[in-house]
C-alpha cells in the first residue's frame, strides 16, 4: 500500500469547509488548516495520516485559540480499522475535539463528531496572531500538512515590494506603500530581513543583487 501524505487530506477538507461558506487557508502559524466564516470563531483542523498521541496533543493545544477544533485522518479500512477508529472518536468526544474522516479515493469527507466548548480560557494573543496572519495572507499559497518552507503573509508583502521596485526602480518608501499596497513597506525594506533591498539615500530603496536573484525564482506576479 502506498504511503499516505498529510497533504493528500488538505484539498478534500478545504473543499468540504468551503461548501459550508468558510474561507480556508493552510499552514497559518502552527495550524495545518484554518477556516473563517464572517465574524465566527476560527475553525481549526489538524491533519494526520492516523490517530496518535501527538495528534491529540496538538488538537488540545489548539483549543487555547478556538472551541472549533477538528482532527482529520484517512478513512478506516476493514472491521479492525473501524473498531480502532470508533474508539478514537469516543476519546475525541471526551476531549471536545471534532473528528473528520477523508476517503482518499474520491475525497469524501465525513464528520463523526463536532467540537464542544472547551473550558480553559482562550489565549487572546495567540488567537490574535493567527487571525492577523490569516487576514494578511493573500490567497492560499500553501498546502495543509506541509513540513517544508511556508509562504507567510510577511513574505508575500516583501515579494510585492520587490516586484514594485523591479518595475519602478529606485523608489521612496511612501510610494512603495501605495503602489505595492503594503502599509509597512518602509519599515520592512529598512529592516531588510531577506536582504532584498538597498537604501541608496534617505527613504529611497532599490533591489539588491539578492533581491534580483530572489525575483528570478518567484512565480510571475498575477
Amino acid at each position: 500500500m502506498a504511503k499516505i501524505s498529510e497533504t493528500e487530506l488538505y484539498s478534500p477538507v478545504k473543499a468540504w469547509l468551503e461548501t459550508q461558506g468558510f474561507d480556508v487557508k493552510a499552514e497559518v502559524g502552527a495550524v495545518d488548516v484554518m477556516a473563517r466564516r464572517k465574524d465566527e470563531d476560527p475553525l481549526i483542523v489538524e491533519l494526520k495520516t492516523g490517530f496518535s498521541l501527538t495528534l491529540l496533543q496538538q488538537a488540545v493545544a489548539r483549543q487555547s485559540v478556538s472551541d472549533w477544533v477538528y482532527v482529520a485522518v484517512p478513512r478506516w479500512s476493514g472491521k479492525p480499522g473501524w473498531r480502532s477508529f470508533k474508539a478514537n472518536v469516543g476519546l475525541c468526544k471526551r476531549l471536545g475535539i471534532g473528528v473528520l474522516s477523508v476517503r482518499l479515493k474520491d475525497g469524501h469527507v465525513q464528520a463523526h463528531c463536532d467540537p464542544v466548548e472547551y473550558r480553559p480560557r482562550k489565549s487572546k494573543p495567540r488567537k490574535g496572531a493567527l487571525l492577523k496572519e490569516f487576514d494578511r495572507r493573500q490567497g492560499d499559497p500553501n498546502v495543509g500538512g506541509t513540513r517544508g518552507a511556508i509562504t507567510t503573509g510577511y513574505r508575500q508583502e516583501m515579494e510585492r515590494c520587490a516586484h514594485y521596485l523591479a518595475q519602478h526602480g529606485a523608489s521612496r518608501g511612501r510610494d512603495v506603500v501605495k503602489g505595492a499596497e503594503v502599509p509597512q513597506a518602509t519599515r520592512m525594506m529598512r529592516d531588510n530581513y531577506y536582504g532584498w533591498f538597498k537604501n541608496v539615500e534617505r527613504g529611497v530603496y532599490v533591489l539588491s543583487p539578492a533581491g534580483v536573484d530572489a525575483l528570478r525564482n518567484l512565480a510571475p506576479e498575477a
